[in-house]
């Protein structure tokens, strides 16, 4: 089944921990319906502009988001939120796109770093019912406390 042009479900659905562990993790409903949409207004767009584009981690389940030890309001349970990136492209580059060009309910530059533009994803997420809040964060570790701090806007903070 295909979520947009360039995606198909089996993309978005892939995990090592689900087959590893014999997990169903088929979307359904209205998750199956919330990750058209996330494919349709921000996924597809992103891989138009940029092209070929990666997914880190998708949809999972409500067994298999306990299995990787996910938060319980992950919204990757929903069928809203994907982690990209896009090769040849610094994931500050592409964040910063999706802030000035797509509505998004959250947009998160995970783990950038200045002097290796691979370095990290970006996490997004939309939500189908019109109730997006295009919240943008960066994610980055301290270096010393290993604490993972969230950063309000787009950037790179190490």
């Amino acid at each position: 089944m295909k979520l947009s042009e360039n995606f198909s479900l089996q993309e978005f659905t892939k995990s090592q921990t689900a087959l590893r562990l014999g997990i169903d993790n088929t979307p359904e409903g209205e998750h199956l319906e919330a990750a058209q949409a996330l494919f349709e207004n921000v996924v597809q767009p992103v891989r138009d502009f940029f092209g070929p584009t990666v997914i880190n981690s998708g949809y999972r389940g409500p067994e298999l988001n306990e299995a990787v030890g996910g938060s319980t309001k992950s919204q990757h349970t929903k069928g809203q939120a994907v982690d990209i990136e896009v090769p040849g492209t610094a994931n500050a580059e592409v964040a910063e796109w999706i802030a000035e060009n797509l509505d998004v309910d959250q947009l998160i530059l995970e783990f950038a770093e200045e002097d290796d533009p691979a370095a990290g994803w970006v996490h997004v997420s939309y939500r189908d019912d019109g109730e997006n809040r295009n919240q943008y964060l960066t994610a980055a570790r301290d270096p010393e406390t290993r604490k993972v701090n969230y950063y309000s806007g787009i950037g790179v903070y190490s």
